[in-house]
């Protein structure tokens, strides 16, 4: 069964007739081939799904009318938050894909020493509208009405600095002796884990996530790829924290 859903920025409540945005009049009406009178659910990260159905359908795009609103209660009481390091084109596409799948709560881009991509300010501005499409994409799909945030990407030292205090900091390192069952249940804390781009982080980023509190924390013996490393530590930490059986 398909699941016609999809993300749309606009304020939503039952009666509402709402034009469709460029992304849900594609996703809708020329993916899914939807027509007038066909019914879709549209969301906007406010943790409601909007039962809606089609009242206008053409090349240019369309309109809805929102018929009902259900409570979607399906967020992990983990509060995971990935600091990544800006990874190559669709490597990037597919951490932020799988990580709003496995219930991540916000993503930090962070540009470090090691860093392949180097991004000026337009081409960030560009990347960051598309990662959040990627976000939403992956929330449509996997059922989540509350949208993780992404923010702009930082330098490391900046995005450490703008961490809550309170949070769990935790980078992989294969040399740790910390596990993640050997770990204390963070309860309402948030998690924030680091993790480095294709290179890995460099001695001076270490010395940066140090200072800012983050330990290190050891999946294995083997040493993953950056696309690899945060999918498989957060699937670790939902299963021992979270929601993931």
């Amino acid at each position: 069964m398909r699941l016609n859903r999809a993300h749309i920025e606009e304020p939503l409540s039952v009666g509402a007739r709402v034009t469709l945005d460029e992304g849900a009049a594609a996703h809708l009406l020329r993916v899914l081939r939807l027509g007038v009178g066909d019914g879709c659910v549209l969301f906007n990260g406010d943790g409601h799904d909007y039962e809606a159905r089609i009242t206008a359908a053409g090349k240019r795009g369309g309109e809805v009318e929102i018929m009902a609103a259900h409570a979607v209660d399906n967020e992990s009481a983990l509060r995971i938050v990935l600091l990544q390091g800006v990874a190559r084109g669709e490597k990037m596409d597919w951490i932020l894909q799988k990580a709003t799948e496995l219930g991540v709560a916000a993503f930090v881009p962070v540009n470090s020493e090691r860093s392949e991509v180097r991004l000026d300010a337009a081409r960030a501005a560009k990347r960051l509208v598309h990662w959040q499409g990627v976000v939403g994409s992956a929330c449509a799909q996997s059922g989540r009405a509350a949208v993780p945030a992404v923010s702009a990407p930082l330098s490391l030292a900046d995005a450490v600095g703008a961490l809550p205090e309170d949070a769990l900091r935790l980078t992989l390192d294969p040399a740790a002796d910390a596990v993640v069952r050997g770990l204390s249940d963070p309860g309402r804390r948030s998690v924030v884990l680091a993790i480095g781009p294709e290179g890995g982080w460099s001695p001076r980023d270490r010395s940066v996530l140090a200072d800012g509190g983050f330990s290190g924390l050891r999946l294995g013996p083997r040493i993953l790829r950056t696309e690899t490393a945060g999918i498989a530590a957060i699937s670790a930490l939902q299963a021992a924290f979270g929601d993931l059986a």
